[in-house]
């Protein structure tokens, strides 16, 4: 008893290290209520007294002996109501119970009172706070559903706006119930009272798929236009390339240059050539579009393509970081049009091994536009139809890209192959297939030309040690894995039968592994993303750790100026650090680079948030059309109250809940990642191939509900 009087007396203190609480007043605070325990109390503050735990101030009052510690931070609500705080100087976030979250919103700047840590099995020291005062807003407006219920309010789109707002009818700007909206924040509330506001657009009928990818583009603050100053200076870059820029060059046009892309892409920022020299080794050039001149620093175009970070891609559209005239024509690499490129010109054996390089400024000419297709049936076939496919240099190519492959994957680079799903669409829009897309050949060919240029960049700035001062640059960063997530991650696996060795701290080449035997197996798809939540988020930063994943000790992102802002700061650096620029100057540059690094890992993650976001609209609106159809998947998580659902043609993910399952009353395995019927001793075990039927879809929510029809009886580990 004394010692959880000791640790409730500091606990509590901590929590509140502005306040002093006479001795009765604490008692109740924590719950002693008999004379009998209450003395024991009063002992063990004096003890505490005596041993400068606590302070004692005139008027028998007792506090927090230390100074209270604060923090301020970004606001990170779960969609189990809990919250993090993320800050520039504690090294973990501040966990923010959902009682200290008051009326603060997810991505809110906060003030936070930190409590005394408190230790967790797992984690060692865990970092407590609450709440004491809100900054600033993220957004005064929110994206959700219109609807009533004797009063007319708002149902965010975002679950972690736990919080519906309230609207009258006089705000209502011409919304009628069940229309989603975006509503602009007036009054925040306090306490538990809801939130006020008015409705500021209303992008149509929830549910309707135009509407849901409108929510989508407003829910994650996405800028659907270019504000007019830079469309302005974007319409004022002439496509004529003058004369003396060209004559100060290294002139590519003759060299045969061709660009790899998507068969319905139209910027090409990448162009690539392979030249067979005389001692047997190759010369391979990636031309990559030479952004920084048409974009220069601090101009409107620069800071609104910082301020985006990168293109984001839909299913059925691109929110472009550059405007169409620069990232479809001027920049864009089309065949038989001069374009200005900045060149990494690389020597390498047949062994894979780069003996020297250049980086050059260049024009080129594309001479050939491919498709991935093109290059794919080339080598299938093992040559083109005509002397334009170019047969003998693609399969040139291809065979140096697989040499390229076999030396990265010696070397411990992890080869993920996360499943992508491509939707047809109907004229109104409306997705009427969804079809998996297929990693081929000529996409890996592409993949090492990119991978090889993008290390030699970075290896040219970060071992140029010799120098006085080190050259600030952007890397491209992946962090080794937490022990505990790659724990769990073996532990996963091993419940559908594979093993991934741990002793000693995971290897890539042990998860890469892993990966080679589940590929083309049905749970493929499941284990690849937990893998792939498993391991530290690729970043960018100023300082480089290395590329885990890739094996790399220097990464960079080069070849990607087009919709990637980091690859367009590269090109800057790169080009100021052929001259001698000043001290001064430098450390400007070293100064701006965290900031830059850091806005576009948050834009990087917004893109990928929102393109998630998008793609599952779009599986909700394929499936609506088929309620009561019956799909082969499998189960690729278990919890408590129901079983997660795959369908792996349709990279489609539902849930058959608990209350669906009404052949028996149904248990919770933890350890064995399954529900087991009481009576029937039934189990849905993880892994398990399944047959189910769609019984609900629900658009607005963009949930899909399976039920269970038939369990595939040959699928015991």
């Amino acid at each position: 008893m004394v010692e959880s009087f000791e640790r409730q007396i500091v606990d509590f203190l901590s929590r509140y290290p502005n306040e002093l609480f006479k001795s009765r007043e604490l008692a109740r605070r924590l719950g002693i209520r008999n004379d009998k325990d209450y003395q024991v109390f009063k002992t063990q503050l004096r003890v505490l007294q005596d041993n400068g735990q606590i302070m004692r101030v005139k008027g028998k009052k007792f506090g927090h002996l230390s100074i209270p510690r604060y923090a301020e931070g970004k606001l990170q609500l779960t969609k189990q109501g809990f919250g993090f705080v993320k800050t520039e100087d504690e090294q973990k976030d501040i966990f923010i119970a959902p009682r200290f979250i008051g009326s603060a919103s997810d991505g809110d700047t906060v003030r936070v009172s930190l409590f005394a840590e408190s230790a967790d099995r797992k984690k060692g020291l865990k970092k407590e706070g609450e709440i004491i005062e809100i900054l600033s807003r993220s957004s005064a407006a929110i994206v959700g559903t219109l609807q009533r219920n004797r009063k007319l309010y708002v149902v965010a789109n975002d679950n972690r706006n736990a919080k519906d707002v309230f609207v009258s009818k006089d705000d209502l700007n011409g919304a009628e119930e069940g229309d989603k909206v975006v509503v602009e924040i007036e009054s925040w509330g306090s306490g538990h009272q809801n939130p006020e506001g008015k409705i500021i657009e209303v992008l149509g009928q929830a549910g309707e798929v135009a509407s849901e990818i409108k929510s989508v583009a407003r829910e994650f603050k996405l800028p659907l236009s270019f504000p007019a100053e830079v469309i302005r200076e974007s319409e004022e870059i002439l496509a004529q390339i003058p004369p003396a820029e060209i004559k100060r060059r290294l002139d590519y046009r003759d060299q045969l240059c061709i660009t790899i892309d998507p068969a319905d892409a139209k910027d090409f920022d990448d162009a690539v050539s392979l030249e067979s020299r005389e001692d047997g080794n190759y010369k391979l050039g990636v031309h990559i579009a030479d952004v920084s001149y048409y974009v220069r620093e601090n101009t409107s175009l620069d800071k609104e393509a910082l301020d985006r970070g990168t293109s984001i891609y839909f299913p059925n559209g691109v929110i472009p970081m550059l405007p169409e005239k620069l990232s479809n024509v001027v920049c864009s690499l089309r065949p038989d049009e001069d374009r200005l490129t900045y060149s990494v010109l690389m020597v390498v054996t047949p062994k894979g091994i780069v003996k020297d390089y250049s980086i050059e400024e260049t024009v080129i000419r594309s001479k050939r536009r491919f498709s991935y297709e093109d290059v794919q049936k080339i080598i299938e076939d093992g040559g083109g139809t005509t002397k334009e496919d170019y047969p003998d240099l693609i399969l040139e190519m291809f065979k140096l890209s697989s040499v390229l492959t076999k030396k990265r994957m010696k070397e411990g680079s992890i080869d993920f192959e996360s499943a992508e799903a491509k939707f047809q669409f109907d004229e109104h829009g409306k997705p009427t297939a969804i079809v998996k897309k297929v990693r081929l050949a000529s996409h890996r060919l592409v993949e090492e030309f990119m991978l090889l240029a993008n290390k030699v960049v970075a290896r040219h700035i970060g071992l140029a040690k010799k120098e006085e001062h080190q050259k600030p640059f952007i890397y491209r960063i992946h962090d080794s894995p937490d022990p505990e997530k790659i724990r769990e991650l073996s532990h996963f696996v091993e419940k559908f039968g594979y093993k991934l060795r741990i002793d000693g701290g995971v290897t890539t080449k042990a998860l890469q592994k892993l990966l080679n035997d589940v590929k083309g197996t049905e749970v493929e798809n499941v284990i690849n993303e937990v893998a792939v939540r498993a391991m530290a988020k690729a970043i960018y930063s100023d300082r480089n750790i290395g590329h885990y994943g890739l094996a790399f000790d220097y990464y960079s992102h080069f070849t990607s100026p087009i919709r990637r802002y980091p690859d367009l700061m590269i090109h800057r650096l790169l080009k100021e650090y052929e001259t001698n620029i000043s001290v001064d100057r430098r450390e400007t540059i070293r100064k701006r680079l965290p900031t830059i690094a850091k806005q576009s890992s948050e834009m990087e993650r917004r893109a990928m948030d929102a393109e998630r976001a998008a793609i599952k609209v779009m599986q909700v609106e394929y499936m609506k059309r088929h309620v009561g159809d019956e799909f082969h998947a499998v189960i690729s998580g278990v919890v408590h109250f129901g079983i997660f659902i795959e369908v792996n043609d349709l990279l489609v993910e539902g849930m058959v809940h608990v209350k669906d399952l009404r052949d028996d009353y149904y248990t919770y395995d933890e350890k064995r990642y399954s529900l087991v019927g009481r009576r029937s001793g039934k189990q849905y075990r993880l892994g398990d191939s399944v047959y189910v039927k769609v019984v609900r879809v629900n658009p607005e929510e963009r949930q899909i509900d399976f039920a269970i029809t038939e369990v595939e009886p040959d699928n015991s580990n």
